[in-house]
Order: structure tokens, then C-alpha cells, then sequence
């Protein structure tokens, strides 16, 4: 069988044509990313005149920072719940909208919306949602017992970064589950049908092993997404309190190198972030993978 094969003309057109992604990453990834190794080994003055080499002293004072120790039990607190959350609600309204028939098409439409938000408004959203003194939900919460005030509260807090950012990733998760119960053989569900299996025996004996592709995929995606792209949301909602029991790793980048103006400390933690991030990865690739059914 002969397989076809694109050919350019011009040697250089696949060149000029990767050009300008390859421009975006070394100027906004790759020359950051070096940047940032390169001041995680200096100590620069408050005005920006002179720096200073001082090797591993950023990273031998963090490690011994119980700020920031504290910081990674938060931030895998909030890296587990939300990718659990998310995840686990993702494929319930995955398999409920693959056995609709007629509006299917109309719960896919209203189930993606939430994916279109900008996250800093999703923060926003929620933030007056679970207002103390005018939000609906503490509102409810105070039926029950409950008095709610995620300022003063650091459960509370908690509780509402997780919910915040487990519901913008929950579309994410809905399209990728429902395109792999999509392409699961009717064959093999009618087979299991008719040899006396209900519902509930076909999706864990049939459709859930043949989704640990996308399931392994996306526990990739969403790890990534707690450790770098929920700074937005915690920013609109609790700016990393109260008494710091928000402040997970990315957002005490932001606190120590914006605000506190320690830019060595922060590229420090921002170089251990990225290696946290990478190990993960590895890590998953090394170990989960072997259970994924292909």
C-alpha cells in the first residue's frame, strides 16, 4: 500500500511556515523560562541597579521556609480535589448526555459554556455567589447550620478556589469523556446487552476501560491546570487568604516576586514549580501508563 507523502517545492517553506509558532515559544516560553533559572541564582536590589550571584541560597532558604513548605501541602490538597472533582463530574454528564437521543445536542451546548469563560471571570462568578452578606448560597448554607464566610474561614476559602476551579474545567473534561463514549463499538455494548449485562456492568466492564486514554490524558491536563492556570481564579476570590490558607504554589509566585518585589526567591519557587510539574508528568508517564488499555 502506498502512502502519500507531502512535498514542498521550496526547501524552506516548512521553515518559514513553523516560523512563527517557533517565535512565540522561544520569546514568551522558552526565553522566560531561561530568565527565570538565570535570577533564581541572583539577589537583585530593590531598585534594579546591581544583582548579585549567590547560587542555591533561594532554594536552601525556601526549603527551610515553613511558609512555603506549608504552601505544597496546599497546593496538592487543591490539585487532587479539584482533578477529582472535575474529572468525576465530567464523565457523569459525559455518559448522561451519550444515552440522550434527541438533546443531546442541546445539553453539549450548555455544558461547553462554562469552558468560554475567562477564568478570572469564573473567580468573579462565584466570588459574589458565596458572598457572606449578599450571595445566594450562604443564604441556603445558613438554613442548615452553616454560617459561610470564606474571608475569615480558610475552609471556606478552600472550599471555594476548588469549586470555582473545578467548575471551569468540568466542560474540558465533559467533551474529551463524551467523544471517547462516542467512539466506543455499539457491537461490543449490544454483545454485553444481549449476554444479560444492565447499564452499570457495560460501563465498568466496557466503556470505562476503553476510556483510560482519555481518562490518562486528561489527569495530565488537569494536574497542569491546578498548578499554573488557577492564579486568575484565586486572585478574584481570595488573593491567597486569609492567613495564607489559599496561597497555593503559583499564586505565592506572584505575592513573593509582584508584591513582596523578591524576585530571586520567586524565580526560585517558579524553577521548582516547573520541576514539580515535570517529575508529575514523568512520573505518570512511567507508572500510570502501564494500566492504560490502548
Amino acid at each position: 500500500m502506498d502512502t502519500k507523502r507531502t512535498t514542498f517545492q521550496n526547501r524552506w517553506l516548512p521553515y518559514v511556515l513553523l516560523a512563527p509558532q517557533l517565535a512565540i515559544t522561544l520569546i514568551f516560553f522558552i526565553w522566560p523560562a531561561g530568565q527565570a533559572v538565570k535570577s533564581s541564582f541572583e539577589r537583585e536590589d530593590p531598585f534594579g541597579f546591581s544583582t548579585v550571584f549567590v547560587g542555591f541560597t533561594h532554594y536552601a532558604r525556601l526549603m527551610q521556609d515553613p511558609a512555603y513548605l506549608d504552601s505544597f501541602v496546599r497546593t496538592a490538597v487543591f490539585a487532587v480535589a479539584v482533578t477529582v472533582v472535575s474529572m468525576v463530574l465530567g464523565l457523569l454528564f459525559a455518559v448522561a448526555v451519550d444515552r440522550l437521543m434527541r438533546s443531546a445536542r442541546l445539553y453539549t451546548t450548555l455544558l461547553v459554556w462554562p469552558y468560554a469563560v475567562a477564568p478570572v471571570v469564573a473567580g468573579v462568578l462565584w466570588f459574589f455567589l458565596f458572598n457572606s452578606t449578599t450571595g445566594i448560597i450562604p443564604y441556603y448554607l445558613s438554613f442548615f447550620g452553616v454560617r459561610w464566610d470564606h474571608t475569615l474561614n480558610g475552609t471556606h476559602a478552600m472550599i471555594l478556589i476548588i469549586i470555582a476551579a473545578a467548575w471551569k474545567q468540568i466542560s474540558y473534561n465533559f467533551l474529551f469523556f463524551l467523544a471517547g463514549l462516542q467512539s466506543v463499538p455499539n457491537t461490543l455494548m449490544e454483545a454485553a446487552a444481549i449476554d444479560g449485562s444492565g447499564p452499570v456492568k457495560r460501563f465498568f466492564d466496557i466503556s470505562l476501560p476503553l476510556l483510560s486514554p482519555t481518562t490518562f490524558f486528561l489527569f495530565i491536563v488537569n494536574v497542569n491546570y491546578t498548578m499554573f492556570d488557577t492564579f486568575s481564579i484565586i486572585d478574584a476570590t481570595t488573593e491567597g487568604g486569609p492567613a495564607q490558607s489559599t496561597n497555593i504554589l503559583v499564586y505565592k509566585v506572584y505575592q513573593d516576586g509582584y508584591l513582596g518585589l523578591n524576585l530571586g526567591s520567586s524565580s526560585a519557587q517558579s524553577v521548582l514549580l516547573m520541576l514539580i510539574v515535570i517529575v508529575l508528568t514523568v512520573v505518570q508517564f512511567r507508572f500510570v501508563e502501564r494500566r492504560v488499555q490502548y
